[in-house]
This record gives C-alpha cells, structure tokens and sequence, in this order.
C-alpha cells in the first residue's frame, strides 16, 4: 500500500510535468528559425508563394500557435503525435520503429559503465595511498575529460578501419540475411562499438562517486566496529563500505539513465546507429516539427520514468527512509 501511493503519487507529479515540457518544447520549436513549407518547396523545385501557402495550410502551419498547441495536446491525449510531413509517415510508428535501437544501445552502455565504474571505484578506494589506486583514477579522468566524439572517430579508426575486429556503422550487416542466434550475434557486433564509446564517459563518472563515497563511508563508526569485531578486509569493503557507498550512486544512475538517451544523438550519429537520437538529428536538419516534438516526447518521459523507478529503488536499497510527498 506504501509502495501504491508512492508511485500513484509519482505518477500524478510526472503527468502535469510532462504536459509543461509538451507546451515549452512546442513554443520553441515554434520560436525555432527556418520554414519547413520553404524546405518542402525547396525539396520539390518550387518556390512560389502560392504553393508555399497550399503546404502551409495542409499541414496547418498557417493556423495561429495556440491553434496549433490545442491540436496537438489534444492529439497527443489520443496517442496521435502528427505527421511527418518530411518522411509522410505518421511520427509514432517512426519513433516506435527507432526507439528499440536505442534502448537497446542506452541499456547496454547504462549497465556496462555502472558495473564496471563501480568495481574501478571499488578497487581505487581498496587502493587509495597504492599506484593501481592512482592510476585507476588518471584513466578515469583520462575518460571523463575527452570528448565524446573523439573517442568514437578513434574506436573506429582503431577496431575497425586498422584492426578491422569489428563494424564501424550501422546495426546489422546489409544483405546478410541472418535469423535466429546468427542475427543477435550480428547485432552484438555492432553494438560493441558504439555501447562502449557511450559508457566509457559515464563509467569514469560511477569511478570517481563509489570511490569517493566508499572513502567517506569507511571512516563511519560502523566500518570501525566491523574491524574490531575480526571481521576480514573484503567483508568489511563488500558487506559494510559498498553497500552504504551504493546509495548517492543510485541516486546518479537514475540521473544519468536519463541523459544517456540525450547523449545517445552524438554516439548514433557517428556509428549510424539507427535510434531516435540520429532521428532527431535528421528531423533537425529537416525541420521536420512534429517528429522533432514526438522525440522530445518520448525522450522526457523516458527521463521521468527513469526517475521514478530510481525513486523506488533508492527507497527498497534504503528501508530507512519514509513515504514523502
């Protein structure tokens, strides 16, 4: 019943913020330079006014903003987030047939960087006065401080262009024809690249927080009743420092989760991955609207989701804290 009203509660508050960034996200775009009648035109060799204004009205941007708000709240109530009149499909069924790619993309790197960020961490803070310890941290910052893009030209450059190990773009391999375990061994290729550019930044991040949580946490009362109740050095750090270290980390993945969606744009771009963040960039380039507001859709409620359920494990991995509003 605890458990009930928190996520009703939760629900209600998520609800009302999402219908506050569906009104800010449609006032910017519509704030946004460009024209996507003079780009259809444009596209189509033909620049007069009259047919400007026949694209204009088919696709009702010649209708006043609020009229425009209203139509789509009121579209998006019934699960219809327009179309796209640059792909001419409608904008759902091309994010639903995006957005696997990205989820898949996203949750392997969320798991890979928070796993492996939290045995680094684990390890530097076991480490601290030792040259492992220091050195786990420069890699760390080493990744933390380089930039995104430029890990991913190298990962290329490196694995496949020179090494030629793994696929530099794309999903699948175009014309294969795999099914069945040979197609998920294809997809798992590809994804090794791109999955890893994209954790390597937030691992350093999980590195730097377990161990400096893991630091504060083994100088508290309870850790030095451990050591002098007998207790050996990896049931202390395991049983005792982590787990009370895990806490602020939780907190940071439901955090991050949230923006490696975002993040994903640069790293789908540059591998040609095919998930929402290169769709958004294409319907960027485009000024492709409607597809470019059904992304920002569902890539705040995938960051209010991803908050709720952090709340709920926050509150399962720590019973002390209590039901709040």
């Amino acid at each position: 019943m605890l458990y009930a009203r928190l996520i009703a509660s939760r629900l209600v508050k998520a609800v009302i913020v999402l219908f506050l960034i569906i009104i800010f996200n449609f006032v910017l775009i519509q704030l946004a330079p460009g024209d996507p009648a003079a780009i259809l035109a444009g596209e189509a060799g033909a620049t007069d006014e009259e047919f400007l204004n026949q694209l204009r009205e088919r696709f009702g941007l010649d209708q006043p903003m609020y009229v425009q708000l209203w139509h789509y709240v009121s579209g998006i109530a019934t699960l219809d987030f327009g179309f796209s009149y640059r792909q001419q499909m409608p904008v759902l069924d091309l994010i639903l047939a995006r957005l696997p790619a990205t989820l898949l993309l996203t949750g392997t790197a969320f798991v890979l960087s928070l796993g492996l960020g939290i045995l680094a961490g684990s390890l530097a803070a076991a480490r601290v006065k030792k040259p492992s310890g220091s050195l786990i941290m420069a890699l760390a910052l080493l990744f933390y401080a380089t930039p995104l893009f430029w890990v991913a030209l190298m990962a290329v450059v490196l694995f496949s262009v020179y090494l030629e190990w793994l696929p530099a773009y794309g999903m699948l391999t175009v014309g294969a024809g795999h099914t069945g375990l040979a197609l998920a061994l294809d997809v798992g290729k590809h994804l090794i690249l791109p999955a890893t550019t994209l954790a390597l930044f937030f691992m350093a991040i999980y590195t730097r927080m377990t161990r400096a949580s893991m630091i504060e946490a083994s100088q508290q009362d309870y850790v030095k009743t451990a050591r002098a109740k007998g207790l050996s050095n990896g049931v202390i750090q395991r049983r005792h420092i982590l787990r009370n270290a895990l806490l602020p980390i939780i907190t940071l993945a439901g955090l991050q989760a949230g923006q490696m969606v975002g993040g994903a744009i640069l790293t789908e771009t540059v591998f040609a991955w095919p998930g929402i963040g290169r769709l958004m960039f294409e319907a960027l380039q485009q000024r492709d609207y409607n597809l470019l507001l059904g992304i920002f859709f569902f890539s705040a409620a995938l960051v209010i989701l991803f908050n709720i359920v952090t709340d709920l494990v926050y509150r399962l991995a720590d019973p002390r804290i209590k039901e709040a509003p």
